[in-house]
C-alpha cells in the first residue's frame, strides 16, 4: 500500500493522570521485569557468558550480537504463528537510537537483549541489578513495592550528579502516585488518611528533593503509608505477600506496553526481534506483577504489532498478518474480556481503531489494493469484519453473524462507485493524442470501456479474496458498476434532440459493457442458490438497443418525413416537360431517387448492429414517399375527366340538323384550338406522356433498389429473410407505378379522342349526315397525336399508349353511333360508310403492319364489328329482336304486352337490349319513330 496510508492512531490504552513519558514507563518497566527474573531464579547477564559466545571464541569468528545468540530459536514458534519471517537485521549506522540505549557489540542472556532493546544503561542496569539481588534475596518481587524499594536503596553517590539523581526520585514518587493513588486495582476513599499524607509528601518533593528519606524513621513511615495502600484487599484488609501498587488500569498495560515494545528491533522498527519466543517468555512473567492474564496480552499485543505497521511505512506485510493473527485470538476472547469494563473499554477501542483504520482503505479498495498487495487486502478485510463482529457484538443484544457479508458488500459498493467517479473525473480530464483512436470516441463511449477495465480487474484481482466472506462478491461489483453507469447514461439519454453517429456509438459501447457485466454477474453466481437471479434483477436494463432503435426510428421518421414534404413542394412546380431529360421523364424522378439512395447510404453510416432489424423501417416509410410521389405524379389526371356524359333517350328527328351542327362545330373547334394553345397546361398531351416516362422509370429503378440496399447488409444470418421482406416493401410502390401508367394511359387517350379531337370526332363525326361528316378529318388529326406520342412515350410503354388510344377510339366510335345525341341519324343506307369509316380507323393502327399487332386490333374491335351488323338491319326485324333480347333479359312475370325500358349499362353488345334499343332510336324511319312513342312514349327532341 502506498505510504500515503501511515497514520498516527490514537492509543486505545487510556491516558494516566500524571505525565509520566515513555520513557520514564519503560525504566519502571525494565525494573520490573529484572526483578521477575531474579525473583525467578535467573542470573545477572554479567555472570553468564552463552554457549554461542564460546563457539565465536573457538572458532574466532566475530562476536555474536544479542538477535544472533541463541540460534537453536531462529526458526521462532511464536513468529512461525503469527506469519512473521526470519530474516538478517539490517545495518543500523545511521539509524538513531532511543534516548539511553547503548550498542552492544557483546551480550550474553536475553535479558542483556531486553536491556538494549528497552534502552536502558549498563550502569543503571548494574544498579538496578544490585538493588533488587539485595530484594529479591528476602522476598518475591509481586509482594514488594518496587519504587518505595527503590527509593530506600539509592542514594546520590549513586549517581552521575545530584540533578539525575533528583530527576530518577520524582519519576519514582509519581510512579507511587500513579499506581497507589491515581490509578489503583482498588478505588481509593476520599477521607483515606494515609493516601492523604502520602499526597502532601510527593506535592511536598516535587518543591524540594525528599531528603527525609535517607532517614530511617522517615523512610519506615513512607514505607508503612505505601505498603499500606498497595497491600489492601476489597475489604480493606492488609494482606502481606501481595501488592497492587502497578496493576490498576491503565498503568499495568502503559507498562506492558513498554515492556512489548522491545519485541521490536531496535535497528529496524518494522521488524520484530529473531528470539521473539525467548522475549516473550521473560516479558509473560511480569503478568503477575501487573495483573496481567493472556487475554489482555493478547489485546495489548495486538495493538502493539498493528501500531508499529501503521505507524511504519507499512511494507512490513509480516505484521499485518501477525495483527490479523492476534485479532482472531482477541475475537475469541471477547466475550470474557467484556465482563471486566477496563477490558472491555480497551477491547473497544482497539476494534474501534483497526475497524476506522481498515475501513478508510477498504471503501475505495481501488486505490490502495492492486494485483501485487493481494495478501494484504486480504488481511486488511479480515480485520475489519473480525473488528466489526466484535463492536457489534459489544453493542446490546448485538449479534455478528452477518457482520462480515454486510461489511464486504458495503466496500464493494463503495470501493467500486469510488473507483467508477476517478474513472470519469479522468476521462473528462484526458485529452487523448490525435494518433490515438480513442480520440475520435465521445465521452461516454470511452467511459463504457474504461469501466468494463475496472469490471475485469474486479474480477480476476479482487473478486477472489472478497469472495470468502460474499460468495457474490463479483456479482456485486458488476451491479454496482451497472447503476453507476447507468445512471450517467439516462442523463445523456434525456439529453439527445437527434441521432447522430456519436450517439450511436455510446450506446454501441453502452451495450456491449453491459453485456461483459452481466457475464461477470452470471459467472460468479453459478453455485449460487438461485444462479444470480438476485444479482440481475438490481441490474435494470440499459435497453440501448431498444433506445437504439427507437433513435433510428425517429432519424427515420424525420427523414422520411423530410423526404415527403420535398415531394408535395416539388411536384407543385413540376412541369413535367419531355425535353427536361433525354429519356423524356421529369428531373424530379431523379432528385426523388438520389435523395432515396442518400437516404439508404445514410442509415448504413449509422454506427449500429441492427441495420437487418430496421431497414425494413426504413425501406417502408421509403416506399411511402415514393407512393406519395407516385399518386401525385397521376393527380388530377382521371380517365373519366374528358369522356362525354351520355344524353338522355330521344327519338331522331328528320329536320335538318346542319345549320346547329356548324355552329356547335366551329365553338368547339376554338375552344379546343385555345386549350391546345396554352404551352403551360401540365396535362396537355407531351406532359401526360412525361408522366407516362417518369413512372415506367420509377418502376424500373424499383425492381433493383432493393438488392442495391441489401448488399450493404453483411451479417449472412437473417439477410434472407431481410430479402423476402425489402421485395415486398417495394412491392406497394410498384404496383402503384403499374396503376398510375394504366390510368395515364386511359387519361391521355380520352384526352387525346374526346378533347383535343373532340371537334373532329364527338362535335363532329355524323352529324347531320353520314356523307358530309366522315371520319378522314378525324384519322388525320389522330394520326399526327400518335405520331407525337410515338416520339414522346418511351419505346417500352409506347405500345401501352397507343393500344389505349385505339380502345378509346374504338369504344368512342360506338358511343358515336349508340349516344350521339339527337343531332345524329342513320338509315339503313348509311350502313356501308359506316363500316368503310370503321375500317379507315382500324387501319390506322396497323399502319400497314408497322403499327399494332393485327391479334390486338382483333381483339378490341371484335364487339364494334358484331355491333355495326345491326345498323344494317331493316326496321321490323331490329323491333322483333329489340322484343326478343328485352323479354329474355326480363323476369317472367313480365307480359310480353308490355315491354320494360332496358337501362344504359354501357356494357354495349349485339344481343344487349339497351344496344338494340339505341340502334332503334338513332334509326332515321317512321316505323322506329312509331313503335318507341307508343312503346316509350320517347320525345324526338330534348
Amino acid at each position: 500500500m502506498p505510504n500515503d496510508c501511515i497514520e498516527m492512531l490514537a492509543s486505545p490504552f487510556g491516558e494516566l493522570a500524571t505525565n509520566l513519558s515513555d520513557s520514564e514507563l519503560r525504566e519502571p518497566a525494565y525494573e520490573i521485569l529484572v526483578g521477575v527474573c531474579l525473583s525467578s531464579g535467573g542470573k545477572t547477564s554479567n555472570n553468564k557468558v552463552s554457549d554461542s559466545e564460546k563457539i565465536s571464541e573457538k572458532t574466532g569468528s566475530a562476536t555474536a550480537t544479542p538477535q544472533t545468540s541463541l540460534t537453536s530459536r531462529a526458526a521462532s514458534k511464536v513468529k512461525k504463528a503469527l506469519g512473521l519471517r526470519s530474516r538478517r537485521k539490517k545495518s543500523s549506522a545511521n539509524k538513531p537510537i532511543p534516548p539511553g540505549p547503548e550498542r552492544v557489540q557483546k551480550a550474553s542472556s536475553m535479558e542483556e537483549t531486553l536491556r538494549v532493546q528497552m534502552g536502558v544503561s549498563e550502569q543503571m542496569d548494574s544498579i538496578v541489578r544490585k538493588v533488587l539481588s539485595k530484594v529479591a534475596a528476602d522476598q518475591k518481587i509481586e509482594s514488594i513495592v518496587l519504587p518505595l524499594e527503590m527509593l530506600q536503596h539509592l542514594k546520590p553517590a549513586d549517581f552521575p550528579s545530584q540533578e539525575e539523581y533528583e530527576a530518577w526520585q520524582r519519576r519514582n514518587l509519581k510512579l507511587l502516585e500513579a499506581g497507589i493513588l491515581l490509578h489503583p486495582l482498588l478505588p481509593l476513599d476520599n477521607d483515606n488518611t494515609d493516601a492523604q499524607r502520602l499526597r502532601e509528601i510527593i506535592n511536598g518533593a516535587s518543591e524540594s528533593p525528599l531528603k527525609t528519606i535517607q532517614n530511617n524513621e522517615s523512610m519506615q513511615a513512607l514505607r508503612s503509608i505505601v505498603t499500606s495502600l498497595a497491600c489492601r484487599t476489597r475489604d480493606d484488609r492488609l494482606v502481606s505477600g501481595t501488592s497492587h501498587w502497578a496493576d490498576g488500569f491503565p498503568l499495568n498495560v502503559k507498562i506492558y506496553q513498554m515492556l512489548l515494545e522491545a519485541c521490536f528491533d531496535v535497528n529496524n522498527d518494522a521488524s520484530v526481534v529473531e528470539e521473539l519466543d525467548d522475549v516473550l517468555e521473560l516479558i509473560k512473567k511480569t503478568w503477575q506483577v501487573l495483573g496481567m492474564n493472556q487475554m489482555l496480552h493478547n489485546l495489548c499485543f495486538l495493538w502493539i504489532v498493528f501500531n508499529r505497521y501503521t505507524t511504519t511505512d507499512q511494507a512490513e506485510g509480516d505484521l499485518l498478518n501477525a495483527g490479523e493473527d492476534m485479532l482472531m485470538k482477541v475475537e475469541n476472547d471477547a466475550k470474557a474480556l467484556r465482563e471486566d469494563a477496563n477490558c472491555a473499554k480497551m477491547l473497544s477501542s482497539i476494534s474501534s481503531s483497526i475497524s476506522g483504520w481498515a475501513e478508510k482503505r477498504l471503501v475505495d479498495y481501488h486505490s490502495h489494493f492492486h494485483s501485487d498487495n493481494t495478501e494484504s487486502m486480504s488481511c486488511v478485510v479480515s480485520m475489519a469484519v473480525l473488528s466489526a463482529k466484535i463492536m457489534a457484538e459489544n453493542r446490546v443484544g448485538g449479534d455478528g453473524a452477518d457482520v462480515g457479508h454486510e461489511r464486504v458488500d458495503q466496500y464493494i459498493k463503495s470501493s467500486l462507485c469510488a473507483a467508477f467517479s476517478q474513472v470519469m473525473e479522468k476521462e473528462k480530464r484526458s485529452k487523448a493524442s490525435s494518433k490515438d483512436d480513442r480520440s475520435e470516441l465521445p465521452f461516454m463511449a470511452r467511459l463504457a470501456e474504461e469501466v468494463s477495465k475496472v469490471a475485469f480487474t474486479e474480477k480476476e484481482t479482487f473478486s477472489p479474496i472478497l469472495k470468502r466472506w460474499h460468495p457474490l462478491a463479483a456479482g456485486v461489483a458488476v451491479a454496482t458498476l451497472h447503476s453507476c453507469y447507468g445512471n450517467e447514461l439516462k442523463q445523456y439519454v434525456s439529453g439527445i434532440d437527434e441521432v447522430s453517429a456519436d450517439v450511436l456509438r455510446v450506446l454501441k459501447h453502452a451495450d456491449r459493457l453491459e453485456k461483459d457485466l452481466v457475464q461477470i454477474a452470471v459467472e460468479n453466481s453459478v453455485e449460487s442458490e438461485d444462479g444470480g437471479k438476485s444479482i440481475i434483477r438490481e441490474m435494470h436494463p440499459y435497453e440501448a438497443e431498444s433506445v437504439t432503435s427507437g433513435l433510428v426510428k425517429s432519424w427515420i421518421t424525420e427523414r422520411t418525413h423530410r423526404l415527403k414534404e420535398w415531394v408535395d413542394r416539388n411536384l407543385q412546380q413540376e412541369k413535367w416537360d419531355p425535353k427536361a431529360t433525354r429519356e423524356r421523364f421529369a428531373l424530379s424522378a431523379v432528385e426523388v431517387l438520389r435523395i432515396v439512395d442518400e437516404a439508404f447510404e445514410a442509415f448504413f453510416l449509422l454506427p449500429i448492429t441492427i441495420h437487418a432489424a430496421l431497414l425494413p423501417d426504413l425501406a417502408t416509410g421509403i416506399n411511402a414517399c415514393l407512393q406519395q410521389y407516385i399518386s401525385l405524379a397521376n393527380s388530377g389526371c382521371g380517365t373519366e375527366t374528358y369522356v362525354p356524359t351520355m344524353p338522355p333517350l330521344t327519338r331522331c328527328s328528320r329536320r335538318s340538323k346542319l345549320p346547329t351542327v356548324f355552329k356547335r362545330k366551329e365553338k368547339a373547334h376554338k375552344k379546343t384550338q385555345g386549350g391546345t394553345a396554352n404551352s403551360n397546361d401540365s396535362f396537355g398531351t407531351p406532359q401526360m406522356c412525361c408522366r407516362i416516362n417518369t413512372l415506367h422509370y420509377m418502376q424500373t429503378q424499383l425492381d433493383g433498389l432493393a438488392k442495391r440496399e441489401m448488399t450493404h447488409v453483411t451479417n449472412s444470418g437473417p439477410t434472407q429473410d431481410i430479402s423476402n421482406g425489402m421485395e415486398k416493401a417495394f412491392k406497394p410502390s410498384a404496383v402503384a407505378c403499374e396503376e398510375g401508367i394504366q390510368q395515364l394511359c386511359e387519361a391521355t387517350a380520352n384526352k387525346v379522342i374526346f378533347h383535343d379531337l373532340s371537334h373532329l370526332f364527338w362535335d363532329g363525326l355524323y352529324i347531320g349526315d353520314v356523307s358530309s361528316s366522315r371520319i378522314e378529318p378525324f384519322l388525320e388529326e389522330l394520326d399526327h397525336h400518335l405520331e407525337d406520342i410515338s416520339l414522346t412515350v418511351h419505346d417500352k410503354v409506347r405500345t401501352r399508349v397507343i393500344t389505349q388510344v385505339m380502345k378509346v377510339s374504338f369504344d368512342g366510335f360506338l358511343l358515336v353511333l349508340l349516344a350521339g345525341g339527337p343531332a345524329r341519324a342513320f338509315t339503313l343506307q348509311d350502313y356501308e360508310m359506316i363500316e368503310e369509316d370503321f375500317g379507315f380507323l382500324t387501319d390506322l393502327f396497323w399502319s400497314n403492319g408497322d403499327g399494332l399487332p393485327s391479334e390486338l386490333i382483333d381483339k378490341f374491335s371484335i364487339n364494334v364489328k358484331l355491333i355495326l351488323p345491326l345498323f344494317q338491319t331493316d326496321t321490323e326485324h331490329l323491333i322483333e329482336k329489340f322484343r326478343n333480347v328485352t323479354l329474355e333479359s326480363c323476369s317472367s312475370s313480365t307480359t310480353k304486352s308490355k315491354l320494360p325500358l332496358p337501362p344504359t349499362t354501357g356494357q354495349w353488345g349485339p344481343i344487349e337490349p339497351n344496344t338494340v334499343l339505341r340502334v332503334l332510336c338513332y334509326r332515321n324511319d317512321e316505323v322506329a319513330a312509331k313503335f318507341l312513342k307508343k312503346t316509350y312514349h320517347l320525345p324526338k327532341k330534348l
